[in-house]
């Protein structure tokens, strides 16, 4: 199943997040692992501070497997079904595990898309203001294109 997660980022949690993701990290240990990173890289920065992601899900109840890792950084505000269940060809049992190919969400993705900015980049960006209101940023931080190239990459 696939579900529309909403999310606030827990109050100073920006940077180990950060590193967890630069690091690879996130998630480590979780059969779901390198689907952390996708979320991320997917993940919208909305207008009410909300960081939003449609994230696949085979667990009987929803994020049940990822909501420990997620709860580290986040607060999951709101964790919906992405579409129809009757629709969902693994939960309807004609397909299993059809959601990790399933194009099912693709509008919701795009409008996701339209609807904010990249969460990435505005988590580099909030890291960069950090360092530069520090005085450090020329001389202990990266500069924001190679953070982002660094982001981008994993992508």
């Amino acid at each position: 199943m696939r579900y529309l997660v909403r999310a606030r980022i827990k109050p100073g949690r920006e940077a180990d997040l950060l590193r967890a993701i630069d690091n690879e990290t996130l998630g480590h240990g979780s059969v779901a692992e390198g689907e952390y990173l996708r979320n991320m890289k997917d993940a919208q920065l909305c207008a009410d501070r909300t960081v939003r992601w449609v994230e696949v899900c085979y667990c009987p109840t929803p994020l049940q497997e990822e909501r420990p890792y997620w709860e580290q950084y986040f607060d999951l505000t709101k964790v919906q079904d992405a579409h129809d269940r009757r629709k969902c060809r693994d939960e309807n049992g004609s397909e299993p595990w059809a959601c990790g190919d399933c194009d099912c969400t693709a509008r919701l993705e795009q409008k996701l898309k339209a609807s904010g900015a990249p969460f990435l980049d505005s988590l580099c960006d909030r890291k960069r203001r950090a360092a530069a209101s520090e005085g450090s940023a020329a001389t202990t931080h990266p500069g924001p294109s190679s953070e982002r190239a660094s982001a981008q990459g994993r992508r």
